[in-house]
């Protein structure tokens, strides 16, 4: 009898809310991998093109400061505040706009803020479905269990006889279904403290970029300046 418990047994007695929470667990578990795999490698490339920053200040000027930074950027996270900027500075790009009637260190300010803030949103996408499916991973395997361990106890009273090892085999199968909870939301979690921290790092430097930036193109070395 021993041999027939297992995953298997308990997939075959099972019913559709036992099957439905297997097929819940199995599809958080692929959409939070596929984050997982995706967002490695853009923080990878994130990391790795983080030393063009340097390479920036060494340029002869602005254009090819620029220039060699989307290059660089594999990931388009720091060329675009380098350009936004540049472009915010130029006097005569700003036409009849409303730009250009705007104190210009404030809207080097305010180009520069919304470019970190676009470049915070793309970082920060899919750390909400990771932490979730950390935190709710569990209860639904949780779930799956008591349900198994619900149905266990039922075939037992409708036997009429309390036999430990009529009683041990369900309630072992039901937890499984426990088990998988914590396989599906332990990487979710590592992962999710692992990106949260690159992203911490990487917006500091994107920050400590802007303040240099701003500065750089408020001092009189504004492009169209006079």
């Amino acid at each position: 009898m021993n041999q027939t418990l297992g995953f298997a047994h308990y997939w075959s007695q099972g019913d559709a809310i036992s099957h439905a929470v297997a097929y819940v667990l199995l599809l958080m578990s692929v959409v939070s991998w596929y984050y997982i795999f995706s967002k490695s490698w853009s923080s990878w490339r994130i990391r790795r093109s983080a030393s063009a920053v340097e390479g920036f200040w060494k340029a002869p000027t602005l254009g090819d400061a620029v220039a060699g930074l989307k290059q660089s950027d594999a990931e388009n996270v720091y060329a675009p505040l380098a350009a936004q900027g540049a472009e915010a500075a130029n006097i005569s790009a700003q036409g009849g706009s409303l730009n250009a009637s705007t104190d210009p260190g404030e809207l080097i300010t305010r180009t520069l803020r919304q470019e970190i803030n676009r470049v915070s949103s793309r970082l920060e996408s899919g750390l909400t479905l990771l932490a979730s499916v950390g935190s709710t991973a569990p209860f639904v395997g949780l779930f799956g269990t008591v349900w198994g361990i619900y149905h266990a106890l039922i075939a037992v009273s409708t036997a009429g006889t309390v036999q430990i090892d009529k009683v041990a085999g369900p309630v072992g199968e039901a937890l499984i279904m426990t088990a998988l909870g914590l396989v599906v939301a332990i990487p979710a979690v590592l992962a999710y403290n692992a990106f949260t921290r690159v992203n911490r790092v990487t917006l500091a430097e994107l920050d400590a970029f802007a303040h240099d930036l701003h500065a750089y193109l408020t001092t009189g070395a504004r492009v169209g300046s006079k």
